[in-house]
């Protein structure tokens, strides 16, 4: 069977089973076990998932996964998020758009001690958009700050899939993370300027509304007790790994004890709390893992079959720039982010687009940041990014989906700047990973 048969063919069942609402765990798996017999041969092949199963999951680069997952988990059951947004609420009050500027805001904070970026989402839309709706915000401008900043979550570390790009790429974990930290604080400042100035364009958007000042050490007292903890803790982690006095596992390991320790001492870790952030976190890893399972057999057929080889030579036969190919790579992983989860995006596109990024020598970090800023915008293109399922769950009913589809589109604009920006600077990605780790 020719490569692109094989590769029509594998890609084809793939399609069928995710279209029908086969969760993508389970599609990769069946389609390993095609291939595995197939390919590898027979019983012999179907042994050898098995091996490529236990060697993924019980692979040590991936153990700051549900680490940092459970920062995030025991930040928002505690309470101690909401406490912040209150800090920043009282501290800004004279901003135009304030609520939105809060959600922005508070969402780059928990971006850096958070690794789930529908949690982020979850608990800033549970929050925040009913309140802001109740003051006549409109709707764009209530929902579409919120969903941006949780795709934001994708690139400031913590970000349980940025450690996972980086296990299944060969890139630098604690490089990876890193390199993510300045595109990800650019972009919230985009937002930031663009909600302030829509709003002092259309104060319609966002009226103003009487808030209870305060004023002195009242003012910034919860902003020192509950918001430099959190920074504190991202401050401890990426110096950690970037000094070398910890690898990104360990890392992650003294953020989590950080975070329940900063609970403790708020009082607000109770035994409840505490079991519904680690049922959540077993939930949110177990998938993630269960996923990765499938991982390494579908390069590995892909492999033995001849596609990813098929596949390379004739994108090197066109004689294409490296500016064409790494411009199809992108487009490729944006149409992706329209349909397919991000974790699929990763076992789909990885086995092709690795071989492409060592050929035409391409800069792994610089690689990798674009990669997860097409995941990042993913998380938000219509129609099923998975930030706009999230916001549909806790938007009322009164809000269709047409618009918060619409409240989102400003945004994934912002995103597809900073894609052409850091494909045009490259120093945006790799300055920082140079400076601390000097890579």
């Amino acid at each position: 069977m020719a490569w692109w048969e094989t590769l029509g063919m594998l890609f084809g069942i793939l399609t069928v089973l995710l279209l029908a609402g086969i969760p993508a765990a389970f599609a990769f798996l069946a389609i390993n076990l095609v291939g595995a017999v197939v390919y590898l041969g027979g019983e012999p092949g179907l042994m050898q998932v098995v091996r490529n199963g236990v060697a993924a999951i019980t692979n040590f680069s991936l153990t700051p996964i549900p680490l940092f997952v459970l920062m995030g988990e025991v930040l928002f059951h505690t309470g101690v998020a909401m406490k912040a947004i209150d800090a920043f609420d009282q501290l800004i009050w004279r901003v135009p758009g304030r609520l939105a500027v809060v959600a922005v805001v508070a969402g780059t904070v928990f971006s850096a001690i958070s690794g789930s970026t529908i949690a982020t989402t979850a608990l800033l839309g549970s929050l925040l958009l009913p309140e802001m709706l109740k003051r006549g915000y409109h709707p764009s401008m209530a929902m579409g700050p919120i969903m941006a900043i949780g795709g934001v979550d994708m690139l400031i570390p913590p970000s349980a899939l940025t450690v996972l790009l980086g296990s299944l790429s060969g890139i630098s974990i604690s490089g990876l993370l890193i390199a993510g930290v300045m595109p990800g604080i650019v972009l919230a400042a985009a937002f930031i300027a663009y909600i302030v100035i829509r709003a002092k364009l259309d104060p319609k958007l966002a009226p103003r509304f009487e808030h209870a000042r305060v004023s002195g050490w009242a003012r910034w007292r919860p902003l020192v007790v509950y918001v430099s903890p959190l920074v504190a803790i991202f401050v401890v982690v990426i110096v950690a790994m970037s000094a070398g006095w910890a690898t990104p596992t360990e890392s992650a390991a003294i953020g989590a004890l950080a975070t329940l320790v900063m609970a403790v001492v708020y009082r607000s870790l109770s035994w409840r709390a505490l079991l519904e952030a680690l049922k959540g976190t077993a939930a949110i890893s177990g998938v993630i893992l269960f996923i990765i399972i499938g991982a390494t057999t579908f390069s590995q057929i892909l492999s033995f079959s001849g596609a990813t080889n098929g596949f390379v030579e004739l994108v090197q036969s066109t004689a294409a720039s490296p500016w064409v190919v790494l411009g199809m790579m992108m487009l490729v992983l944006l149409v992706l982010g329209c349909f397919i989860d991000q974790i699929s995006m990763m076992l789909v596109t990885l086995p092709f687009y690795l071989p492409l990024v060592q050929h035409y020598g391409f800069d792994p970090l610089w690689f990798g940041v674009m990669f997860l800023i097409c995941m990042q915008l993913g998380l938000l293109t219509p129609p099923f990014g998975m930030l706009l399922f999230t916001m549909r769950s806790v938007a009322p009913a009164s809000i269709s989906t047409a618009q918060i589809f619409r409240a989102v589109m400003p945004y994934v604009l912002f995103g597809l700047a900073m894609l052409g920006l850091v494909a045009l600077v490259p120093g945006l990605a790799t300055w920082l990973p140079g400076v601390l780790l000097g890579k």
